[in-house]
Parts: structure tokens; sequence; C-alpha cells
């Protein structure tokens, strides 16, 4: 008598979806940790759906071309601007502070101006623009 020897059957796992799941998990990864954080300086800025134009009473800081600064009509240095600041930051905390600049003015200067109003304790600020005719 001749026995047959039982074929064996191979046992097959099918890995399509583990590699699908693992393709989406290193794209996950990739795009999310190429995200770096830059610093900046974050603004309150106003909203509206409506052009109108808001006058806003207290305490203006103008920065000419000259780059000379003026709280309302005080002649101003950068030295002295957050402790003069410092000083008036509770009667600026609800009408907040109008910062008004010459367009030709350098951009390190407006950062720097702006830092200082930050540091002094001044949490809403208010940057002045004209409106563009078209």
């Amino acid at each position: 008598m001749q026995f047959r020897e039982k074929s064996k059957k191979r046992v097959v796992i099918n890995i399509t979806s583990l590699i699908d799941v693992l393709f989406l998990l290193l794209i996950f990864f990739m795009v999310s940790s190429t995200f770096v954080e830059q610093q900046g300086l974050k603004l309150d800025l106003p909203k509206s759906s409506q052009k109108e134009m808001v006058r806003m009473e207290g305490y203006t800081l103008y920065v000419g071309a000259d780059e000379k600064l003026y709280l309302n009509t005080e002649s101003i240095t950068l030295d002295n601007l957050e402790a003069k600041l410092k000083a008036i930051a509770s009667e600026i905390d609800e009408d907040g502070l109008v910062l008004h600049a010459d367009k030709s003015i350098r951009y390190g200067l407006i950062v720097e101006v702006m830092d200082l109003i930050k540091s002094a304790g001044i949490k809403k600020m208010v940057v002045a623009t004209e409106i563009k005719e078209e």
C-alpha cells in the first residue's frame, strides 16, 4: 500500500493593509515634523466685515519718517519708551494704544517698538492704516 503524503497548505498572511497603515503613519510623521514654529509678535487686530472708520481716543504713538517717536504730543526716545509706557499702562489697558508709523520706516524699528509695547504690559494695540483707494 502506498500512502500519499498530505500536501501542506501554505499559510499566507495578507499584509497589504499593514503596509497601508505604515505608509500613512510615515507620511503623518514626515508632514508633522517639518513645521517649525517661528518667533513673532501676536497682534490682536480688530475685525470688521464692513469698511468703516473707528475713532480711537486715548494714547497714540507716532513714529515719523525721521525715526523720532512721539507719545501723543510728547517727544520720547526709544530708550525711555518702555518706562513711559509702564507708567501709563493702567490708563491704556481698556482703550489700547494706537501705533501710527510712516511707511518708509525700517522694519526692525517697528518690531522693536512693538516688542517694547508688549513688554510694558500693554495688551491691546491697534496699528493705524489708511484705506487703499481702488
